[in-house]
């Protein structure tokens, strides 16, 4: 059933579990805080644990102002696209014995710059673009509008924390360059080439400390003038056409 005539909003216990088990790309779900438990229970074996579906608790009067019809304790959104594993990609591009060009955004929750950083990504090349589970710009029909569509030709992958992500990328072989103001080398001196990882953190708090000492490089942009600080799409477009301009030497 669909709330408020949005197909992309389901409710009830059956119609979610139809939607994960058929596999269906879910955004989030919203689940009444005082029967979580008894309401994973009925989803049985349609839930699993592992899911990387960010899971909101709520109180009962959150979820009737989204609905007046009976919800039964749960609410889905369904995403406009489909997730991809950042493993199985990766892996894939060392198969195909290609060079893997990650971009991992850091808590970047900012719509618009959200879908103004995919529209450059994929223009440059970029193979997928990693968000966390939780803290990450939703995935709307603003975002898809600010991307001008780029969001449909590039694969996005959810990871529910990003360390571990980034533990697994460098296990995989990739190199970890973060962009930061505390950078030690700018980005036209430093050495972006072979397989890699761009972590982009937000423009409020910057990259999450323990991503930051993992990586391999730490770069920044070099300001000429008076302004202290870029945006951050504008930041990653500097980055990411410096990445590609080293790739293709």
């Amino acid at each position: 059933m669909s709330t408020d005539n949005n197909p992309n909003t389901i409710f009830g216990i059956h119609p979610v579990k139809e939607a994960l088990r058929s596999k269906k790309a879910i955004d989030r779900i919203l689940v009444q805080q005082e029967i979580k438990s008894r309401i994973f229970k009925e989803l049985g074996e349609a839930w699993n644990p592992n899911h990387i579906i960010p899971v909101q608790k709520v109180p009962k009067e959150a979820l009737n102002k989204i609905t007046k019809d009976n919800h039964q304790g749960i609410i889905a959104y369904l995403s406009p696209i489909s997730y991809s594993s950042i493993e199985a990609i990766t892996q894939q591009l060392f198969d195909d014995g290609k060079v893997p060009f990650i971009l991992m955004l850091d808590h970047i929750t900012d719509v618009r710059n959200f879908g103004a950083i995919v529209r450059s990504a994929e223009a440059m090349g970029v193979d997928a673009i990693l968000i966390p589970t939780k803290g990450a710009a939703k995935i709307n029909a603003e975002a898809i509008k600010s991307s001008s569509g780029a969001i449909f030709h590039i694969p996005i992958c959810r990871y529910p924390n990003l360390i571990d992500a980034t533990d697994l990328l460098s296990a995989l072989g990739l190199k970890v360059i973060a962009a930061t103001e505390k950078g030690h080398v700018t980005v036209d001196e430093a050495d972006l080439t072979g397989p890699i990882v761009l972590v982009m953190g937000s423009e409020e708090k910057g990259i999450t400390r323990s991503i930051l000492k993992r990586a391999n490089v730490r770069t920044n942009i070099a300001i000429e003038g008076k302004t202290e600080s870029l945006n951050v799409s504008v930041a990653t477009g500097i980055m990411l056409y410096e990445i590609t301009r080293q790739r293709k030497k």
